[in-house]
């Protein structure tokens, strides 16, 4: 049976388990043997933990046996980025500064995620601190791309990417800065969803850049992506900047799966040099399936978008070097050089250049430095002032349009370490995700086919205005039942992975 309920969608998975034709321990105990087969070839996670997802899966069979009414995604598994704070299980970021650290506290969508019924398998895999595209910054080792073991899953959520793509979770969290949850989902073949800026609550979340900082869920479709999402968002008086507004109805949206009359913008700047032709190819082919279901396609200019990444790297990077600054071995996490004859200040010094990583040493010295009283107006405001031009070129596009449509990624997944060396090689691979993190609108990348040149995955990108996330889900749900229907089978069905 284990075989069977992997290959269903949470979705199914969740009215399974709900009509009594299988069990959250069943459903728990099929994806931990997954995971024992396969997570050798993978390394999606940090830390799995077979009793303690046992004990949360049968505390869910309790609750529905007491006649306790629980949500469509009780009991289903789901794999948690490891920088989202966890009791019953080490939360490190992926860096040495934390290694084995256990929180005193849940962060808030670990605790929804608990109170909506799903069973936390495990912590998985990232980029240090969020930090990177491709999962190598990881100080664990890298996580590998399951559609091609030598390539990379994307980043930095990249072991939630393959977690799912690899069949070991039904569905996982990740964070998205900067096209950290849209960038994995797109190379590895998935549903990745950026919600509104303070749609999701980032408390409990530990910080890289907290002006962009965004949960959002990985899925194997758009229902379940739009279920996962509903489970975990909405307000959160724990978070200063949460919205208190409805959540978007999603899981709606992606049932509706319609784009009849829907005004579809294709923004000018994001083809051409430096884009794969494979990915060109899949994404113009997916604008022609919109407008023959009924989409009016025009394309939109979006000027401010060509600056978007030199925005970004200054302002992340500075609010990492603000957030970082309590990493300083005096109150948790790792203690270098203690031995008594030297000062806090060695201390501190001796511990951050022993625990952090080259790429969040890079970013905490650049944001540094963009901060200092000499170049902040140059740099940083600078930066913020091309914040504001790129809010008010997406504001200027959605009085026209409903939606705009890009590839997710200028290329599919690229082979382990031909960027390692290359920060700014490694940085474009968030050129088409970015804006929408600069203006904290909503975003999902869907899959749209496979380039033609390496046969890897190619993600379509919709992108929303703020709390209009359902229209980015219509949009997907669309394209994904069309491809469905020509294909005559499933996306991933593709993959060596596929069960």
């Amino acid at each position: 049976m284990g075989n069977e309920l992997i290959r269903m969608s949470a979705a199914e998975l969740g009215s399974a388990i709900a009509a009594g034709q299988a069990s959250a321990v069943e459903a728990a105990q099929a994806y931990l043997d997954r995971i024992e087969a396969v997570e050798g070839s993978v390394n999606a996670f940090l830390h799995v933990d077979r009793e303690t997802t046992l004990a949360q899966a049968r505390a869910v069979d309790a609750r529905r046996a007491a006649g306790e009414e629980l949500g469509p995604l009780a009991g289903v598994p789901v794999a948690h980025k490891d920088v989202f704070t966890t009791t019953d299980m080490p939360t490190t970021a992926a860096s040495r500064i934390l290694q084995d650290y256990r929180p005193p506290y849940d962060a808030t969508v670990t605790a929804r995620l608990r109170e909506a019924g799903l069973v936390v398998l495990g912590k998985t895999n990232m980029d240090e601190f969020a930090m990177g595209s491709s999962t190598e910054n990881s100080a664990f080792g890298p996580t590998r791309n399951p559609w091609d073991t030598s390539r990379v899953p994307g980043g930095s959520s990249g072991g939630s990417s393959a977690a799912v793509a690899a069949f070991e979770a039904p569905l996982a969290t990740g964070t998205d800065t900067g096209g950290s949850i849209r960038q994995p989902a797109a190379v590895c073949g998935l549903v990745g969803a950026k919600p509104t800026y303070g749609g999701s609550s980032r408390y409990g979340l530990i910080a890289f850049a907290s002006s962009l900082d965004t949960p959002g869920p990985f899925a194997r479709n758009v229902l379940d992506a739009a279920l996962l999402h509903e489970a975990f968002s909405g307000h959160d008086p724990h978070d200063s900047t949460s919205i208190d507004a409805p959540v978007p109805a999603v899981a709606e949206a992606a049932r509706r799966a319609d784009v009849a009359g829907l005004r579809v913008g294709v923004v000018k700047q994001f083809s051409g040099e430096g884009y794969q032709p494979g990915v060109l190819q899949r994404f113009q082919e997916s604008v022609d399936l919109l407008e023959s279901m009924g989409a009016k396609v025009v394309e939109v200019s979006c000027p401010s978008f060509d600056t978007a990444l030199a925005a970004y790297y200054l302002i992340a990077p500075s609010e990492c070097s603000s957030n970082l600054a309590r990493f300083d071995a005096m109150r948790y996490g790792l203690r270098s050089g203690d031995d008594g004859t030297r000062s806090a200040e060695e201390v501190m010094a001796l511990t951050r250049a022993e625990g952090f990583g080259p790429e969040v040493k890079r970013r905490i010295i650049l944001g540094t430095y963009a901060l200092s009283s000499g170049y902040y107006d140059a740099y940083y405001g600078s930066a913020q002032q091309v914040r504001t031009l790129i809010k008010r070129d997406f504001e200027a596009a959605f009085d026209n349009v409903d939606v705009l449509v890009s590839p997710t990624a200028p290329t599919t997944a690229f082979p382990l370490g031909e960027r390692t060396d290359d920060p700014m090689a490694m940085y474009l691979a968030d050129l088409c995700t970015i804006p929408t993190n600069l203006a904290g609108n909503a975003a999902l990348s869907v899959p749209c086919g496979l380039a033609p040149e390496d046969g890897l995955p190619v993600g379509l990108q919709v992108m929303a205005p703020a709390l209009a996330d359902d229209r980015a889900y219509r949009v997907g749900a669309a394209v994904e039942a069309a491809l469905r229907e020509r294909s005559g089978s499933d996306f991933l069905s593709g993959s060596p992975y596929a069960v």
